[in-house]
Order: C-alpha cells, then structure tokens, then sequence
C-alpha cells in the first residue's frame, strides 16, 4: 500500500473514528484530513521525482479497481486535501454551537474522501461509484439543517438536477467501455471517430449538471441552505469542480465539434451567470452564481484547446471562492443573515476578515499580482489563440468584465452602510481556516508558470490578452463599485434576477411537467390498483357464490338423494336380517295372512 491509498484512507478513517468513538467529531476529522493531505504532498512529491503510483484492487470478475496517479491528478489530490483540511479548521469555530457535530464532520471527511477517490480513479467502474458517492454527500450535507423551511426541497432538487445529467455519464462510460473492451480510463481517451464524439458529448451533458452550467444552473444557488463550509467545499474541490474535472481529464479525446460546443456552453454560461450574480440581493447566491461563471471560462479553456489553462484557473479558483465563502460565513454570524440589507457595512466591523474577503473577490476578479490575474490571463490567451476566437474570446472577455462588476458591489455593500458589532463564537478557528486560503489566493499566481512546466504543457497567454484581460477586470470593478447593479443590468435586471429563467425556466418546461406527469402515472397506478383490487373481489365473491352454489346445491342435492337411497337401503335391508327362523316367521305370516284372505273371499262368494 502506498500514498496513493492514504490519500483516500486518512479521511476515510477520520470518518470511521468519528462515528465509532462519537466524541471530539472535530479533532478527528482534522487528523483525517491531515493524514490525507500528508499523503497527497507526498504523492506529489514522489511524482516529480518519476515515481509512479498505482494500486489495483479487486472489482468485478475481469474489470479491476484502479487508483492511478498522475501529475494531473496528483496535482487535483493536494488542491482537494489542502482546501478540504483548511474549510475543516474553519468548521470546527463555525459549527461550535451546532448540536449535531458528529454527523456534520464524518460527511464532510466522507465527502473529502469520495472526491480523492474520484480524482485518483483509474477506471470507470470507480470514477461512476465515486461521483455516486458525491452526489449523495452533497445531498446530505446541502439538507444538513433538514428541519428549517425549504432546506429538504433545495437537497433534493441539486440531487435530481445533477442526477438527470448523470444519464450522460453512464451512457458514455458503457459506450467506451463496449467501445475499448476495458474499464481503464487510459485506453478510452485514445478511442476516436463517432465514438469519441458522442460519448464526448454526453460527458458535456453529465459535467453541466455537477458545474452548474446554462441551463442547468439554477440547483447551485437554492444550495446555499446548507451551512457555509458545506457551500465552500462544495463550490471549490468537491462537487461542482467534479464537472470540470471531469472534462479536463477527458480533453484528450474531445473533437474539433465536441470542443466548440464545450467552450460556448462555458462562455454563454460564464455571461448568464455573470448578470445572475450581478442582480443577486444574497451575498452567498451571488457567490454561487459566481462559481457557475468561472467553472464557464474553464469551459472556454478546455474548449479552446488548452485544458491546462482551466486546471490552472481551477487551482487558483478552489483557494479563492473557498476564500469569499468562508468570509461570508463570518459575516453571516455577525448579522444572521447574508442578505445584502442585512450585511451592508459588516465589513467595516469585522475589517480582518473584509481584507481577507477583498484580496479574495479581487484574485477572481483577475487583478494582478493575484492568482486570478494570472489564470484569467490563461484563459483569455487560450480563447484568443483558439481556431473559433471569433465566438469564444468575447465571451471570456465579458465574464471577467462581470466578474469584476459583481466583486466590487458586494465589496461596497460589505464596506458601506451600519457598521455595529457583534460578537462572532468560534472566530478564532474561523480566522484561522480563511486566513490559510486567502494567503493561497493571493499567492498562487506564482506556481502558474511551473505547473505548465511540470505538466509539459506551456500555459496559454499574450501581450493582447494580458491587456485587454486587465482592462476588462478593471473596468468591471470601476462598474460595480460606481453604479449600481440595478442601473447596469437595464433591461435585464427582472430577467437576471429570476435567473433568466424563460416563461418559467426549466421549473415550467421540465420540472413542472415532469411532477405533473409523475402525479398522473402514481394517480393512474392507484386506479390500476384499485380496478384490480375490485375485479379480484368480484371474482373471489363469485368463485364464493359458486362454491356455495355447487356444496350447497349441486352437491347438496346429490349427496341428499344418496342418504335417502342409503337410509332407504338401510330400511331394506332391515328386513334382510339374515335369521332363518325370523325369515321362516315372516314367511308363515304372511302366508297366513293370505290364506286368510283367500278363505275370507270364498265365504263371501
């Protein structure tokens, strides 16, 4: 067994020791997440010394379990452990008066360690059990507070958004698997031609449901009933990053069509979702809106050629919206609501943390020397040296335009208005947590350049784009912080503000339907079941009438008339008797008897 295992193994044990002892959930979901991101710094370490790392396990008959590190995932294995152990030390101040702790820190160590697992998958049959086992510790966690309004409805509608779109992936892992002949992941990046294309296509279809792409963005938003670490997590390295990663892994395969259609899927929704979060009243609906945009631009990168571009973004993008969450859980303490109303100049009260938040909202916002700077400048140098720069450059230039619109409004609401305090439990550990991802959001920018030299691949990028990329940062921050959202938005400001959800949105179109079409077949099985029910009992009182009819008619009948021949016989032969004497007396009887008849008759004549 080698790193490689504990990576999986140290939270996955935190897990097990937490609901074994039941005490001190905290301390030991820190111990897992520390074991693991041991494991994953060593992992990668042994990776740039050459070293390989895999681990085959039993499975199905003739379909082993692989765990397969590469550079890429060794790589997406410490991004996960490092953002899952720092929002881990945050929880244990956030989550300080919550009185169910055991239950909240083995589903976020499961949920840590079913994203490792997914990360290091070398075959299918383990990808597809581990994005399962994210689904379902994303819908425990999302309906953590089951008990308070709505919280069950938003768990089950991310459950059945993303679920829909997981079709997708089952579709397209049993084509390539029938396709190569083998559930090794490695051999089906290499399949071509009609196969490639389609299962390229469905796997566009499965990441859009797990990243929250247009038009299947609306779950991600309502998600935010869970509690903060839950959102940040789940934004960063786990759930909604599935997606991306996904076609990032699988880029080797996409076609000239494929990619086009991945990269205006991104662009349209890194613009959607830009003006959603434009006219967002939620400060955590607007970061959730947010990270629907950015996982658009990766779209665009991938899309344009350079899925290291959207790696790169993804690393930078994991520390700083795990950054903006964790800062908006402070501020949510300090006034018990994220409402915009509510939160205006909290940032004033708590002044750390707002410099944390700022630094962070200003790295997505691509502000150099940041780490957003240079990742959007990846971007935005892939989309411009792209074969359909024509369709994808203006969209990643409008998403960094909005980016920066929607950082500087909530910075100025966070930084305007009442700014009264209040104390906030557990700040220290909460301080603690952000200030580790803040420290990477600011500084990661420098590990852009070698990642791309490790990888082997050179890191998109220009003069152009570095200007107009900053320009259009710049600019959206001098909107944002000038002019109110509603006055930018103009016309669109109803329909960003209902998630430009057209005549209904897909509540209207497809879910709406769906329920009613739901409702109708569980309305007709009920008929069905009660049209059976009453023909059987029609049947069974006539098989009742039948059976009376027949014992107490037929039978009846028949078995009357052979008791009344028997006791007729019996009489018979009561005069049968067998005795010769009594016959004998019988006989002279009855011969009497008519002698003296015969006698009688002649005395009359």
């Amino acid at each position: 067994m080698n790193s490689i295992a504990f990576t999986i193994l140290g939270p996955l044990a935190g897990v097990a020791a937490i609901l074994l002892v039941r005490r001190a959930p905290a301390a030991l979901a820190l111990l897992g997440a520390a074991v693991g991101l041991g494991a994953s710094v060593w992992l990668l370490a042994g990776l740039s010394a050459g070293a390989p790392f895999a681990l085959v396990l039993p499975g199905l008959p003739g379909y082993p379990l692989r765990l397969i590190a590469t550079p890429l995932s060794g790589l997406l294995a410490v991004v996960v452990a490092t953002v899952g152990a720092f929002v881990l030390v945050y929880a244990v101040g956030y989550m300080k008066e919550d009185p169910e702790p055991v239950r909240f820190f083995a589903t976020m160590s499961f949920f840590v360690a079913a994203m490792q697992t997914l990360v290091l998958a070398g075959d299918w049959v383990l990808l597809l059990a581990a994005w399962e086992l994210i689904g379902l510790s994303s819908y425990l966690l999302i309906g953590f507070w089951h008990a308070r309004p709505g919280v069950g409805s938003a768990a089950m509608r991310a459950f059945l958004y993303t679920r829909t779109a997981d079709l997708g992936l089952y579709t397209a892992v049993f084509l390539l698997i029938a396709h190569t002949g083998t559930s090794a992941i490695a051999p089906g990046l290499a399949a071509g031609g009609p196969v490639a294309s389609v299962a390229g296509v469905l796997l566009l279809v499965a990441a859009m449901g797990k990243s929250a792409q247009t038009p299947l963005q609306d779950w991600l938003q309502r998600a935010m009933a869970g509690p903060t670490p839950v959102s940040a997590l789940l934004h960063s390295a786990t759930l909604v990053a599935a997606g991306a990663i996904l076609l990032i892994r699988v880029a080797p395969m996409l076609g000239p069509d494929v990619l086009l259609a991945v990269g205006l899927v991104g662009g349209v929704t890194t613009v959607v979702t830009g003006l959603i979060a434009l006219g967002e009243r939620d400060l955590k609906r607007l970061l959730a809106a947010s990270t629907s945009s950015q996982y658009g631009l990766m779209l665009v990168a991938i899309g344009a050629g350079a899925p290291v571009a959207a790696l790169v973004h993804l690393t930078a993008h994991a520390a700083i919206k795990s950054s903006l969450f964790l800062g908006a859980g402070v501020f949510q303490h300090a006034r018990g609501s994220t409402a915009f109303p509510e939160l205006a100049g909290t940032g004033r009260a708590h002044p750390r943390t707002f410099l944390g938040f700022a630094i962070a909202g200003l790295a997505l916002a691509g502000i150099p020397p940041l780490s957003g700077f240079f990742t959007k400048d990846a971007i935005i140098g892939a989309s411009l040296a792209a074969s359909h720069a024509g369709l994808l450059a203006p969209l990643a230039l409008a998403g960094t335009l909005l980016t920066g619109a929607y950082v500087a409004r909530a910075l100025r609401i966070l930084w305007r208005g009442n700014g009264r305090e209040r104390r906030v439990p557990g700040i220290g550990w909460m301080g603690a947590g952000l200030a580790g991802l803040v420290v990477l959001a600011a500084g990661l920018g420098g590990a852009v350049a070698p990642i791309g030299a490790w990888l082997g691949v050179p890191i998109p990028g220009s003069r152009l784009a570095l200007v107009l990329g900053l320009s259009a940062a710049l600019g959206g921050l001098g909107l944002g912080w000038f002019i109110p959202g509603v006055r930018l938005l103009g016309p669109l400001r109803r329909s960003a503000e209902q998630g430009f959800a057209i005549a209904g949105g897909l509540d209207f179109w497809i879910a709406r339907p769906a329920l009613a079409l739901a409702r109708a077949c569980d309305r007709l099985e009920r008929a069905l079941y009660a049209g059976v029910l009453a023909v059987g009992g029609f049947g069974l009182a006539l098989a009742r009438g039948a059976r009376f009819s027949d014992e107490r008619g037929i039978d009846g009948l028949i078995f009357g008339l052979a008791r009344r021949t028997r006791a007729l016989g019996e009489r018979a032969r009561a005069l049968q008797s067998g005795l010769v004497h009594r016959e004998l007396a019988l006989a002279a009887a009855g011969a009497a008897l008519m002698l003296a008849a015969l006698v009688a008759g002649l005395v009359r004549f």
